[in-house]
């Protein structure tokens, strides 16, 4: 976790980087002189401590101009005035120190935002390891259908239908818009028809046989499928570290 300490003063500075150390030495922690240094970064905190009152480039101007970057980072003000308390909920400030502050609340403050960050990354992680998906409406129903789970699609009387393994769903809609949809592990070798690469178990120049029905080539495709499906499969092999494709 990346934590920020941006004051002017380098007492100030070091003595924020000792608390910091004392509360949460597994940090990675990020000095900064001035709010420009912050903006400079290649990289911001997930939790900024930021004075106000810096000569150049004020806290407040700091934070304002952090928030056009990132709406997630957690803002805590350190100064030794009041007067911007109300203009730190503009830019969605976690907290608002006022010097001199004591060691249980410094310590209280940064814990309540370390669980805040270390959730946030939870819910990232979990959302990033849910399996893509798309929803339709089916029947007046909303049916959410992993991209994984599908076998492959046709249009049949105004409608589209997807062939899972365990279900044919129907609904109304556009096989171009699917196909914007599913990516680059699916193939429309006609128009009618869409296919997942993972599924097939033979074709030919006018059939493609999958582990759950088939479905038609059309002549002009076959070359292209063949390039595709070919570069597909190396693909695959090279994430499993299989050689020899």
């Amino acid at each position: 976790m990346q934590i920020g300490i941006c004051d002017d003063q380098d007492d100030m500075r070091s003595l924020l980087i000792e608390k910091v150390k004392e509360v949460y030495p597994m940090g990675n922690i990020m000095p900064f002189a001035c709010g420009q240094e912050v903006l400079d970064a290649p990289q911001l905190p997930d939790i900024l401590f930021l004075d106000i009152q810096m000569p150049g480039l004020n806290g407040m101007e700091t934070a304002r101009k952090i928030r056009k970057r990132d709406l997630h980072m957690i803002l805590i003000f350190v100064t030794v005035s009041e007067d911007y308390v109300f203009q730190s909920f503009d830019v969605g400030a976690f907290h608002y120190l006022v010097k001199p502050f004591s060691d249980g609340k410094f310590a209280e403050v940064l814990q309540k935002a370390i669980r805040q960050v270390a959730e946030r990354q939870k819910e990232l992680t979990a959302a990033q390891a849910k399996p893509p998906s798309i929803m339709v409406t089916a029947k007046g129903k909303h049916i959410t259908i992993n991209l994984e789970d599908i076998v492959y699609a046709e249009v049949f009387d105004r409608k589209i239908i997807i062939h899972t393994m365990d279900a044919d769903i129907e609904y109304y809609g556009k096989m171009k818009e699917l196909q914007k949809h599913v990516g680059e592990g699916f193939y429309r070798p006609h128009r009618a028809f869409l296919v997942n690469f993972n599924y097939i178990e033979k074709y030919d120049a006018k059939t493609i046989y999958l582990k759950k029905g088939q479905a038609l080539m059309a002549k002009q495709n076959y070359q292209d499928f063949v390039k595709s499906y070919i570069k597909y499969i190396r693909s695959i092999s090279k994430q499993y570290g299989q050689e020899g494709w």
